[in-house]
Order: structure tokens, then sequence, then C-alpha cells
């Protein structure tokens, strides 16, 4: 008899290990996994107790609240290479070539212009680090003017230097550093970019480029609304070194250049030597009189008796252009 009951509890024990349930009993807690066994090996020893994880549950959303869907990746400005040989060959600035007259005319053109930026002038500025370049008529060299002017400051230390090209009616900065044309300025006004869509980071480690934008009919509107304040609030107080210089369009042959000024800390007024009247620069000079800097550039001033040609550069706080050095 005693045989029989310990055959009874080895085939009970085999149909156990084997997972069959049996009636009567509990389940247990875990599943039978099986391991690799031979064919038709049903009641093999070799089987693996794994506990089965719970399902994963995710709460409900409290009443009244939409699950949000992940955030999308942030986007960061595109790079942009210029071909800083060939701009040197048309004779801009760059930070790899060697001395030179033009850029030590740059150098004293930018020191009070950086001066009155962080505050050491002699005037406190709002904003005296938004500094506009702009001419009386066009084909004075403005645009030149500007992008040497943002490439000499580009070469400090101490500061990053933005380039805006805020001629909406004739965008010219790009094309001059060699990039297409791209959203911009007037895009971030309208609401149809972002800042990190349009800015462009250059091969000049502190020189960012900010294009004009998209054409509009409505341009001057945008250049005097509420978005263009706030921008320029932003841009001039977001970073404690930065710079900014604006292209604008000359000041007598459109609108957009006298509302841009009213937003300015100073403003450089480009003057082509032996070909603007001397009315034309008094004209010009007399639209900006709301900015508290305004300073005149002479440019292509023959500055010696060989006959070179280079920049003079002096205050016109009071619209006289007899105070430009000749």
């Amino acid at each position: 008899m005693s045989s029989l009951i310990e055959q009874a509890a080895r085939r009970l024990a085999q149909i156990r290990e084997s997972g069959i349930e049996i009636p009567g009993e509990a389940p247990a807690a875990d599943t039978v996994t099986p391991t690799a066994t031979a064919p038709g090996d049903l009641m093999s020893p070799r089987y693996a107790a794994t506990p089965v994880a719970p399902p994963l549950v995710t709460p409900p959303a409290p009443s009244g609240l939409v699950a949000r869907p992940a955030e999308e990746p942030a986007v960061t400005s595109r790079r942009v290479e210029l071909d800083l040989d060939q701009l040197a060959a048309i004779g801009i600035v760059t930070p790899n070539a060697p001395r030179s007259n033009v850029a030590d005319q740059y150098r004293v053109i930018k020191r009070p212009l950086i001066l009155n930026a962080i505050g050491k002038g002699a005037v406190p500025l709002n904003h005296g680090n938004l500094i506009m370049v702009t001419s009386a008529l066009s084909g004075e060299g403005k645009s030149f003017t500007s992008i040497n002017l943002a490439m000499s400051i580009a070469a400090e230390l101490d500061h990053t230097v933005m380039l805006v090209d805020a001629d909406v009616a004739r965008p010219s900065v790009l094309r001059m550093l060699g990039l297409p044309p791209g959203p911009g300025l007037l895009d971030l006004l309208e609401g149809r970019a972002e800042m990190s869509q349009v800015l462009m980071r250059t091969n000049i480690d502190k020189l960012t480029l900010l294009p004009s934008g998209s054409p509009h009919p409505r341009a001057t509107e945008l250049l005097a609304s509420d978005s263009m304040r706030q921008l320029l609030d932003d841009i001039a107080t977001r970073y404690h070194d930065r710079i900014v210089i604006f292209d604008s369009p000359p000041l007598l042959l459109t609108t957009e250049s006298r509302v841009l000024a009213s937003h300015m800390g100073q403003i450089v007024v480009v003057v082509h030597a032996g070909k603007t009247l001397q009315a034309d620069v008094q004209h010009a000079l007399s639209t900006i009189e709301s900015c508290p800097v305004r300073l005149m550039l002479l440019n292509k001033a023959q500055s010696n008796a060989h006959g070179a040609y280079g920049y003079s550069y002096g205050y016109g706080s009071y619209g006289d252009p007899e105070q430009m050095p000749g």
C-alpha cells in the first residue's frame, strides 16, 4: 500500500511541475515559461518559473486637462559660411586679412560707437547698442560701411555683433556677402517666423546676420508697429555684450529709415565725398533730429597728396555738414 501512495505522490509532484492545474488547488502566483525541450517532452522538469510583470497603466489625466504631446526639439539658428578670401578681395575687413589702412580706419570709427553702446560715452543713451547706418541718397556706401563696421566690431574681445539688413525695400547685405536671400526681419514682425529660424550664425564666431526677410507692401507700418518696438527691446537687452548694426534705407528715398531711426540709440550717416550735395545732407539730418547721437562718416575722402581715398569721421549732432572733417 505504501508503494502505491509513494507512486501517487511522485505523480502528483510531476503534474504540479508540469504546470497543469489540479482541481481544488489555488493557481500558483507565477506562470511557467518552458525552456528549450525536446518535442513531446511535456513532463520534463526543465522549466523556469518567470514572474509576469503587471501591465503598464497610464493614469488618466485630471478632469478638464488635455494631455500634451511630447515637445518638439528646439529649432536652432542655421550656420552659413562666408568666403573670407572673396570678401577681402572686394575690400571687406575680415579677421584673417593682414593689417590694412581700411582696417585701421574702421578701428578709429568703431571706438566712439562702442563707448556709447556700453554707456561710457559723453551722455547716457537708451538702446545705445542699436546703431543705424544710413545715407541721404543711394550709392553712398552705407551697406559697405555697415558690413565693415560689423566685421570690425566682431574682432573685439568683449563684444558680439548682429548685422541686420533693415533696407527692406532694396536689401543688399546678403548679396554682398555672397549669400542667398531668406526669411528675416519682416517675417518676424508679421509673426510668420521665430528668431531661431531666421538668424544666421557665421564662420566668424562673434558675427550673426538677420536678413531683411520677405518683401511686404506695408513694410513701413511693420517697422512702426509694437512688434518692432518689442523686438528691438529684446535684441537690445537680451545679451549685454551685443552691439546691433542696422543697414537702413537712405533717409531721403524712403520712410522706413525715418521710422527705424526713432528706435535707435546712435545713427551713422554715410556721405559720399565730392558727390552728395550739402543741402541733401542737411535735409537728411533734419529727418533724424529725435536721435540723441548722430555721427557722419565721409566716404571716399581724399586723404593725402597722392590722391588716396579713405574715410573721415566726425560728430554731426547739430546737423551741420561743415563739422565733418575733410
